[in-house]
């Protein structure tokens, strides 16, 4: 066996070296050709696929491959070595195939599907389904041309077991930095099957914590730049996720794999741009510290604002509101722009009506008065005298204006405004009396209270971009090849079916883990009040239930806690890798301090490059952060304040680390005075405990909660 190792590994040392020279060549001869500055369209774009070459070599020598896949296709065919890739490399001038096969490409696909046996291998290809024998699959690990590991994940040949996971184990056991990699090397057939799935379908996906969901999204994204190139262009691609400190955290993923270009916004700062105003909303971290830090927080019905706000029945409320303006546009006066001229409201209200209904609101308005002032220039060509001429193109430009305001400002904040207040006397009141009274009471009375004092909120966004929509000709820089939302368990139908009208095909990527969904107030409570917005047809549902982040211990104790606190908490799948027993950790009142202290100070002794302290509330983060540099304990404070995620060693409030992991994670204040015997502190706490990749570490008062009882406890 030995023997079989050494022989393999110089086969792959002399391979290595091959590539990485014929690399090496093939860059070299491209920057021999001089760079062209020229302003020749054609010559432009050749420079531009130079270019784009030139970096790809370069970035490909230092790691040309990462696995190897020996297939022969057909029931006749040679067996063919072939060496996989975050970037395809183009033949070599000795061997007539590509010399690296990108991991996007077809026959790749067969090194994530492939998972053992006698049986023939198949792949999906432009010319039809190709079968065949897959006699080797072999991992590799490469940094900066060295040869580093193997790992054969099947032989065909050889009688020796397969050691299937045992590469990925490898790979999940690294300590983490600040920044989510890649996994093209470690893709999972499960993650497979989603990455390459067919692009005008809204893909649903839950995925429970570690299973992998967002670095999927990502590699999807790169996959459909490769696989429908002629159709999808990357700056017509959008990641909305939750927060600005998220987007850095997954922002080195795609440059990586070779994919620039995609947009990453918040859907707040998305919504701003469409709306082309910097809206001052009240600070997320307000809604926050009433949700989370509120003890007598009231139960979320279908009426709690924030899930009325989102709800498919206030979107339709809104179309009913838009389409009732059009009754009160058309000022309800003649039209005289002199006093021997007269355009008449039934001539004005054909226009409106007829002619130009097709039109939205606002450009409707535009084209109206666009046809007005033709008609001034063509009454004015018929004037008796150039003096009354001048005279009457005077008076008809003031009183113009004066008739231009008459009409209604079509501006969604105020509009928006108008909808939450009675209107008793005004010419709106019987349009819009009816859809106002559709409003739930409750509901009515707090937004209304909050709009007249100009508090704006976030999850009123969708509406005012809706309002927009409905007004304005939808701009076509403003349309999108495909749509990733990340922790969409937080967004609402209304966000989806508002982005819908703004992407082509339904082309969606919908993934979080309602196990998650500790923003219950707004998001969803199941998947289906999202798919159900799309046909049977245009959406498919994918369920990751395997967590590749966390040890089996530390999966097991979170698991517990949805099974006991949640109920219907859709459980983790672990990967076989063992670890460190999670630690509870007891403390009197008097010693809470010293205890958290003590266990962070012998956590630092430990080798690891990210941890974290995660609190209840951001008050207590807040508090205790600064205890602990009064004390000379060097730690950073994470309070939703910066966009960037700095690593290291950081203290936070659990609800910030969403999305986040850490090597090792303290969880404070465990007892019941913190976390009640409900299921939303229930998914709380479980999303703090499966931050954690190798150890966690459980600091709890006297009481805990129900659903961490003395049998899960593993000091």
């Amino acid at each position: 066996m030995e023997d079989n190792f050494q022989s393999a590994y110089q086969e792959e040392q002399d391979k290595l070296q091959q590539t990485v020279v014929e690399i090496d060549e093939q860059l070299e001869r491209l920057r021999q050709i001089p760079v062209y500055t020229g302003h020749d369209f054609t010559e432009q774009i050749l420079e531009s696929g130079r270019e784009q070459q030139r970096q790809s070599l370069s970035k490909s020598a230092q790691a040309p491959y990462f696995g190897r896949l020996d297939f022969a296709e057909g029931e006749e065919g040679t067996r063919q070595p072939l060496y996989i890739g975050k970037i395809g490399v183009g033949k070599s001038e000795v061997e007539d195939q590509p010399l690296v096969i990108d991991w996007r490409a077809p026959v790749a696909s067969l090194f994530y599907s492939f998972t053992g046996g006698e049986e023939a291998a198949v792949y999906e290809a432009p010319e039809g389904l190709i079968q065949g024998l897959v006699y080797l699959k072999r991992n590799i690990v490469i940094h900066q041309r060295m040869l580093e590991r193997l790992a054969d994940t099947y032989d065909r040949e050889s009688t020796e077991p397969a050691v299937t996971d045992e590469f990925l184990v490898y790979r999940l056991g690294e300590n983490k930095d600040n920044k989510l990699r890649d996994i093209v090397s470690t893709i999972q057939a499960e993650q497979d099957r989603i990455i390459r799935a067919a692009k005008n379908t809204a893909l649903v996906i839950q995925g429970v914590a570690g299973s992998g969901k967002t670095t999927v999204a990502l590699h999807r994204l790169a996959f459909l730049l490769y696989q429908y190139q002629e159709q999808v262009s990357a700056d017509k691609m959008i990641i909305f996720a939750p927060n600005h400190m998220f987007l850095d955290y997954i922002s080195e993923v795609l440059p990586e794999l070779g994919v620039g270009d995609i947009q990453q916004s918040t859907f707040s700062d998305w919504a701003q741009q469409i709306l082309e105003s910097d809206i001052r909303l009240v600070p997320q971290s307000e809604t926050y510290e009433y949700w989370f830090e509120n003890t007598d927080r009231p139960a979320v019905t279908d009426h709690t604002p924030s899930r009325y706000k989102g709800s498919l029945a206030f979107m339709q409320l809104i179309r009913e509101y838009v389409n009732a303006l059009e009754k009160t546009a058309v000022p309800e006066l003649d039209f005289y722009p002199w006093d021997e001229a007269v355009l008449s409201q039934e001539e004005i209200l054909e226009w409106f009506n007829n002619e130009y209904k097709h039109y939205p609101l606002a450009k409707r308005k535009e084209r109206v008065m666009a046809r007005i002032h033709r008609w001034i220039e063509m009454q004015l060509k018929v004037a008796p005298s150039e003096a009354i001429r001048k005279e009457r193109k005077k008076k008809a430009a003031q009183r113009e204006k004066a008739y231009l305001n008459k009409w209604p400002k079509y501006e969604p904040l105020s509009l928006y405004k108008q909808l939450f207040k009675a209107i008793k006397s005004s010419n709106h009141a019987e349009a819009l009396q009816p859809i106002w009274e559709q409003i739930p009471a409750d509901v009515l009375k707090q937004v209304s209270t909050e709009l007249k004092k100009d508090r704006i909120r976030e999850d009123d966004l969708p509406a005012l971009v809706y309002i927009h929509t409905l007004l304005h000709e939808m701009e076509a820089e403003h349309r999108f090849d495909h749509v990733v939302m990340d922790e969409a368990q937080d967004f609402s139908p209304f966000h989806v079916a508002l982005l819908d009208l703004y992407v082509r095909g339904s082309s969606f990527t919908i993934l979080g883990d309602l196990s998650q969904g500790i923003h219950a107030y707004r998001g969803v409570h199941q998947w289906e009040e999202m798919s159900s917005l799309f046909a049977p047809e245009q959406t498919d549902y994918f369920p990751l239930t395997r967590s590749y982040r966390s040890t089996m211990e530390i999966i097991e104790f979170a698991n517990i806690i949805l099974e006991k606190g949640v109920q219907n908490g859709i459980t983790a799948v672990p990967v076989f890798r063992s670890g460190d027993p999670v630690r509870m950790i007891p403390y009197s009142t008097d010693t809470r301090l010293d205890t958290i202290k003590m266990n962070w100070q012998q956590l630092q002794t430990k080798d690891y490059r990210t941890t974290a302290i995660l609190t209840r509330t951001l008050h207590e983060a807040i508090e205790l952060h600064q205890q602990l540099i009064e004390q000379g304990i060097e730690i950073h404070l994470i309070d939703g304040g910066k966009a960037a995620y700095q690593g290291g060693h950081s203290i936070l409030p659990v609800y910030l680390s969403k999305g986040l992991e850490f090597d090792a994670v303290i969880v404070s204040d465990v007892d019941t005075d913190h976390y009640h015997n409900d299921a939303w502190d229930a998914k709380l706490l479980y999303v703090g405990c499966t931050r954690a990749l190798h150890e966690l570490w459980i600091i709890h008062g006297e009481q805990i909660p129900d659903y961490i009882t003395s049998s899960t406890d593993t000091e």
